[in-house]
């Protein structure tokens, strides 16, 4: 079978009553909603209703947070539980704190946010446990396309990131789209990280390279 068609489910053979059809894959992509292209990292709209509607509802929950004095632990635990139902125990967030969603972002126990942090979302963040992010990190999923035609449509589009257990981020770096960091490694404060990094390693500057190994 040309693995460019998918049975539908409904297919009658030899049978000229009866009608007869085929999907095709860009069928069932075009059937996607506007929320799943955009987790799966296929280019989507960002102005659908559905996800801005899940956007505001985050923004609500951020301005809550943010808001929230340092004794208002318990109102900070609420907020973070709805905001980040991914994330295991032990979570510190220094507000304020910023993100698209807040569901794409699954963490392992006892990260650690400094202030001013922000995670755009828009596909998965995921983050092992134990890793500390300095103040003022950037980490974005979110991207756009090269090619200006392309871009003009307002279509965007997200690559996942990966952080691994017991990372070390320094303030003010930036981890781009589709990378990925691996375990016990330090990154060095203001470096723009926009290719995977290995485990156990020093690396820094911009672009972020390895500078020594650490084992």
């Amino acid at each position: 079978m040309d693995d460019s068609i998918v049975d539908s489910g409904k297919r009658v053979t030899n049978s000229p009553s009866i009608s007869f059809y085929r999907t095709t894959k860009t069928d069932i992509a075009n059937m996607k909603t506007e929320k799943q292209k955009m987790l799966d990292g296929e280019l989507y709209n960002a102005l659908d209703q559905e996800i801005s509607d899940e956007r505001i509802r985050t923004r609500f929950l951020l301005k809550r947070l943010n808001d929230s004095a340092e004794d208002e632990s318990e109102l900070r635990a609420d907020i973070l539980a709805h905001l980040l139902p991914n994330a295991s125990e032990g979570l510190w967030i220094q507000p304020p704190f910023y993100c698209d969603y807040g569901y794409n972002i699954r963490l392992g126990e006892k990260v650690f946010f400094n202030f001013n942090c922000v995670v755009l979302d828009v596909t998965y963040v995921t983050i092992g446990s134990r890793t500390l992010f300095g103040p003022n990190v950037q980490i974005y999923t979110a991207t756009h396309p090269i090619d200006y035609h392309e871009r003009a449509t307002g279509l965007e589009y997200a690559k996942p990131i990966t952080i691994g257990e017991d990372v070390w981020v320094g303030g003010s770096v930036v981890i781009c789209p589709g990378v990925t960091i691996g375990d016990r490694t330090v990154i060095g404060a203001g470096s723009v990280v926009t290719k995977d990094i290995p485990s156990d390693v020093f690396a820094a500057g911009n672009p972020c390279k390895v500078v020594r190994q650490l084992k």
